[in-house]
């Protein structure tokens, strides 16, 4: 049967010395990649490593990260990837909700991790390191020497694969869980989508660690045999080098990238003919952005691809004809392989110019969130998801996110739940109540918006209440503003009044 394993596999048969992977001056062919994940398999397996076990990983971009991802699926484990950026406490929830059996890390997550150890990580947690870090195993060391046989573990199409977190509206992040039949149908979704091709050259450079980059470019990459071009972080210079050195042709990046590549000196003067298609998606990216876009690089097949996590990620898209001739929307239809609506609170199918909240349903939507069955009927009903996005349903057809009923930030192309910049604010103790939402950034997307009462006679800066909050969570979701007023704005229920504030913000 079909797993994500099995593609890697495949494509080693088929193409085996085709390049696989590149990570500086590492480079791969299918044949050599599909080893390495044989060798580094055998040493997970003899720390403990079995089916059905999770496997978390947190890491930053590498090689190392992709062959670690094949080599725990292909035990049979399932996989939880980290942000690397989040703090000790942040990362103990997930160790502790997932259940993982196994943390691998590398050497840039290792003071976090050290501090999650003394914080009283569960004893039953393995730690391997992904470098030579004192203290702790280092697993691509071991896998050196491993002599051992290749493992052919017994696992299934059904078997779950992934658990892809996923903040809610509780601030408490969710696990949305995938089997191996979902993630090859994101896979097979992609390559119709985005018009993915036999030996297509893919750069990586938005974080694998997140659901975009991870399901819709390595997995559907290495099913169709792709070379995987590797870079650990954003500089738009090199980005453009390595495109035009590296004869790229697919891209997929969040709209801040796509800025910043437009504003590179000497941008539109690279050879770049190689680029064929160019995605956007994690964020809502600005019309004239997306207009400079295409007078830049004209022969670019640039897509926009909006959804969300639980839907593999999966939601609706504009293909290059109707980006061009709707810059300013978020989709015309729903990817291949999904169907989507937009409902009023009642269910019913609003009509063109009117808002209601865009549902999916289709074969990559998650089984469910990870032990929270209550959780997943509220979001999965009659077998349709969800998606707490606010859409506008145009007169022609397309489809244009207005607002988001789960309060989510995005900036930067990273999505920021405001209860959990609240949750830490509200802990500083010169703060008597708070609430936190996004203001519109002309590069960001958003900025995060601290809104405050301090307690009676206190005083507070920006950058006293960022390093506050620095040890409580990841430094990406750190307030960018704060705003000192005399009282927040609640109904009687308690509850906080957002649009009052977004009004009062916007008349600042």
């Amino acid at each position: 049967m079909a797993t994500i394993d099995s593609t890697l596999r495949a494509t080693a048969r088929r193409v085996p010395h085709r390049e696989a992977l590149v990570f500086g001056d590492r480079r791969y062919t299918y044949t050599e990649l599909d080893a390495e994940v044989d060798r580094v398999a055998g040493v997970l397996a003899r720390h403990g490593i079995s089916k059905g076990d999770r496997f978390a990983l947190m890491a930053a971009n590498s090689d190392r990260f992709v062959i670690a991802f094949y080599a725990a699926h292909r035990l049979g484990a399932i996989f939880v990837p980290i942000n690397p950026a989040l703090a000790a406490p942040e990362l103990d929830y997930l160790v502790r909700d997932s259940g993982a059996a196994m943390l691998v890390f590398d050497a840039a997550a290792t003071g976090v991790v050290r501090k999650a150890v003394e914080n009283g990580l569960p004893d039953t947690l393995r730690l391997l390191a992904m470098d030579e870090i004192d203290g702790f195993p280092d697993l691509f060391a071991l896998a050196e020497t491993y002599e051992g046989a290749p493992i052919e573990a017994a696992v299934a199409e059904s078997d779950d694969a992934q658990i892809l977190y996923t903040s809610g509206t509780t601030g408490s992040p969710k696990g949305a869980v995938f089997d191996h039949h979902r993630a090859l149908w994101v896979a097979a979704a992609m390559q119709a989508t985005c018009g993915m091709t036999d030996g297509d050259r893919f750069l990586h450079v938005a974080p694998l660690y997140h659901a975009a980059e991870l399901c819709i470019m390595l997995i559907p990459g290495t099913l169709i045999g792709a070379t995987h071009l590797v870079r650990n972080g954003f500089d738009p210079a090199a980005v453009l080098e390595t495109m035009e050195r590296e004869r790229i042709t697919m891209f997929f990046g969040v709209p801040t990238m796509y800025q910043f590549l437009l504003r590179t000196p000497g941008a539109a003067d690279r050879d770049l003919s190689a680029w064929r298609t160019g995605m956007f998606g994690a964020a809502p990216m600005p019309a004239n952005a997306v207009e400079q876009l295409i007078a830049t690089w004209p022969e670019v097949n640039f897509l926009q691809l909006c959804g969300q996590t639980e839907a593999g990620p999966g939601g609706i898209f504009a293909d290059r004809d109707q980006v061009r001739a709707r810059p300013d929307a978020s989709g015309r239809q729903a990817l291949v392989m999904m169907e989507c609506r937009i409902v009023d609170e009642s269910g019913d199918d609003v009509a063109p110019g009117q808002v209601g909240e865009l549902i999916l349903r289709g074969e990559t939507v998650m089984k469910g969130y990870w032990n929270k069955p209550e959780a997943t009927a509220e979001t999965i009903r009659d077998g349709w998801l969800h998606t707490g996005d606010l859409t506008r349903l145009d007169a022609d057809g397309y489809m244009t996110l207005v607002d988001r009923l789960k309060d989510m930030i995005i900036t930067g192309g990273r999505n920021v739940y405001s209860i959990e910049v609240e949750n830490a604010v509200a802990a500083h103790p010169d703060i008597f109540d708070c609430a936190v939402l996004g203001r519109p950034h002309p590069e960001y997307g958003e900025s995060i918006v601290a809104i405050a009462v301090l307690t009676a006679g206190a005083t507070l800066t920006l950058d006293a209440l960022r390093e506050f909050c620095a040890d409580r969570i990841a430094s990406y979701k750190l307030p960018h503003e704060l705003v000192i007023v005399d009282a927040i704005p609640r109904n009687p229920s308690g509850k906080v009044l957002k649009r009052t504030l977004r009004e009062q913000m916007a008349t600042d």
